[in-house]
């Protein structure tokens, strides 16, 4: 049998998730001046009150945001994976799709919480962990989507130069579209890395023979 409270419990995880995307939206939009706590209470049609029983403060509001939006973008690379193809192909599917991430409405949205952080000493100790956090999962998320072995140091530079790329080219794309030259680069840089990767491993295999 149902319990009364369930729907209620329901009703509160909607606002919630309605008050994340609405944030998301606004950074991605309108930038970090833009995004108040009224300002997403009004998009999500949530009333203030509401909204800060959810989170108290902005800072509160934001980091709630940047995690659910990681969270989010971690699951569907996970759903990604099974279509990736074999061989080569997979290299250059991988890399492109972490180039998507980095150039998306997302990245755009973390983008504004990052260089407000560095201005703002109590975002930047909220944000700093987050980052680390993203950082070690975006690694290990793109080291199993290459089906490559971390535990060379060589293996490990490259699958993080290819998440420095990645961010490189996500950044070059925020004032204006780069998108043909990026499309050059990473087939350019694909071939670089399966052709490393397959060096690395073939290494990898005679040292243990």
């Amino acid at each position: 049998m149902a319990s009364p409270r369930e729907p209620k419990q329901d009703r509160s995880r909607a606002t919630r998730l309605r008050l994340l995307e609405a944030t998301i939206d606004s950074l991605a939009e309108q930038g970090w001046g833009s995004t108040t706590v009224a300002v997403v209470a009004e998009r999500a049609g949530v009333s203030r009150g509401a909204t800060q029983h959810h989170f108290p403060t902005r800072e509160d509001l934001i980091t709630a945001a940047l995690e659910y939006m990681f969270d989010t973008r971690m699951e569907h690379a996970g759903r990604e994976s099974v279509a990736l193809p074999i061989g080569p192909a997979r290299t250059e599917a991988v890399v492109d799709r972490l180039v998507n991430y980095y150039t998306g409405p997302l990245f755009k949205a973390a983008l504004q919480v990052w260089t407000a952080a560095a201005a703002d000493p109590e975002m930047r100790a909220r944000v700093l962990p987050l980052e680390e956090k993203f950082g070690r999962v975006a690694h290990r998320t793109a080291v199993a989507h290459l089906g490559a072995d971390d535990r060379d140091p060589q293996t490990h530079r490259l699958v993080q130069a290819t998440l420095d790329l990645a961010r490189g080219l996500g950044l070059a794309d925020v004032l204006s579209d780069d998108s043909r030259r990026r499309a050059e680069i990473v087939r350019a840089w694909s071939g670089v890395l399966d052709a490393s990767l397959r060096i690395r491993q073939d290494d990898t295999a005679s040292v243990h023979t």
